[in-house]
């Protein structure tokens, strides 16, 4: 104990002797890493199937169907053309992918996490200080393990990403739930709802504005760790901008910075219409 005082708690040690215990499990590791590459490589293909024209107008026609009005469909046409003139469609595509496959991994795995948390009040003081230490800690500190156990390229990109993004929609299932008016739930309970029902059919649905804006958050975060991502080998407009700052061509920055910006404006409005849809239901 005095040597730690004076000399310092070797925390560093303490952590490359947990790393290299955790080397041993090189089959659990294997398993995340199929899985991510399956999801992201499965979204690529598809996202790539359709004609670029065909994939635009399908995605505005649909925008337009549920929102019936012209004037993020007219944005999606006029971006996603400017994304596709300029020569960064690609490039788009492998970013979305990743976005889509760290929000997807998050939401899965957040939103049960949040019901959980929110209905266990132990369980909800244990997960609060490991989400700051998750949203607190420097990103560039993620990417250290991450290289370590999935290599270089997009699977690390993706782990990363998904702990830098996957806290906000914890964060707001939990307050979503906790929100819901206790005298619904007793409601339910009087009624004999199983604890099932409850959920599914009187928390879930009157938390799902709350939960849609902890998705919303989730994916801004993760577009947001693209170009962090694009250091360790991921693909996509991130890997534009850091070749672009680090060969000093502005123009090339300033057009893949651009791209970035219009798709984080589209998976952010999109996200919004379809919690604005839910709140118009329920109203």
């Amino acid at each position: 104990m005095l040597n730690w005082l004076s000399e310092g708690i070797p925390l560093g040690d303490w952590l490359e002797m947990l790393v290299e215990w955790l080397k041993q499990f090189t089959f659990f590791f294997d398993g995340i890493d199929w899985i991510i590459s399956t999801i992201s490589s499965s979204l690529e293909s598809v996202l790539f199937l359709f004609p670029v024209w065909l994939l635009i107008g399908l995605l505005a026609l649909s925008v337009w169907w549920k929102a019936r009005s012209w004037g993020l469909p007219l944005f999606i046409v006029l971006g996603l053309g400017l994304i596709w003139n300029l020569g960064y469609w690609d490039n788009m595509v492998y970013t979305l992918s990743l976005v889509l496959t760290a929000a997807l991994i998050s939401v899965t795995v957040g939103i049960p996490a949040g019901i959980v948390a929110a209905r266990k009040g132990w369980i909800r003081e244990l997960l609060t200080p490991v989400l700051d230490l998750m949203q607190t800690m420097p990103a560039f500190v993620y990417l250290i393990p991450a290289v370590f156990f999935f290599g270089i390229g997009t699977v690390p990109g993706v782990v990363a990403s998904v702990i830098f993004s996957m806290p906000p929609v914890i964060r707001l299932t939990i307050l979503g739930i906790r929100q819901v008016p206790a005298e619904i739930v007793e409601a339910a309970d009087a009624f004999g709802s199983t604890n099932c029902q409850k959920l599914f059919k009187v928390q879930l649905p009157l938390a799902k504005q709350t939960i849609m804006a902890g998705v919303n958050q989730t994916i801004m975060l993760a577009l947001s760790m693209v170009v962090i991502a694009s250091m360790i080998g991921a693909r996509g407009l991130g890997r534009d901008v850091y070749q672009a700052v680090t060969q000093n061509q502005m123009g090339k920055g300033f057009e893949a910075g651009l791209c970035i910006v219009v798709l984080a404006i589209l998976l952010d409005r999109i996200t919004q219409m379809m919690g604005h849809k839910q709140q118009t239901k329920k109203g």
